[in-house]
């Protein structure tokens, strides 16, 4: 094989295996409360049209807690947990969610107390859904687990 077959060859399989990355996380400030907490609000990003506020809080509301999502202006002072994220897009054949941050903060501090992430490849991709789903569910285990 010359060397131009081989790097040919070497190009090829970096391309294919490109779309099968996944990688997920999630953090949480051990000082911060979580047994107490019973009540999310999920500001909306601006630019969202896809409705990834009302997922996560829905979930949230699923998973046995009190849920708001809203502009982030009329957060209610009883509130135990803020809830921000960011999504990125993809194009591959079709739109795809690539990667979720979702973020807890502290609503008088404004403090990070924990976040979670998955990232997902176009061969790999899962809907918006499954993403909240995997996201969530990697912070509430890492709560349980600190």
């Amino acid at each position: 094989m010359t060397h131009i077959h081989k790097f040919s060859f070497f190009l090829i399989v970096i391309f294919l295996t490109s779309g099968c990355v996944n990688r997920m996380s999630a953090n949480w400030d051990p000082s911060g409360p979580i047994t107490d907490i019973k009540t999310f609000y999920v500001i909306k990003l601006g630019p969202d049209e896809r409705g990834i506020n009302k997922l996560i809080s829905d979930k949230l509301v699923y998973m046995g807690y009190k849920s708001t999502t809203g502009l982030g202006v009329d957060i209610q002072s009883n509130v135990d947990i803020v809830v921000d994220y960011a999504d990125r897009w993809m194009w591959d054949i079709t739109m795809y969610m690539k990667e979720l941050t979702i973020t807890f903060r502290d609503p008088k501090t404004d403090v990070p107390l924990g976040s979670g992430n998955s990232f997902h490849g176009s061969l790999t991709r899962k809907s918006p859904k499954e993403m909240v789903d995997e996201v969530l569910t990697n912070i509430f285990n890492k709560v349980k687990g600190s």
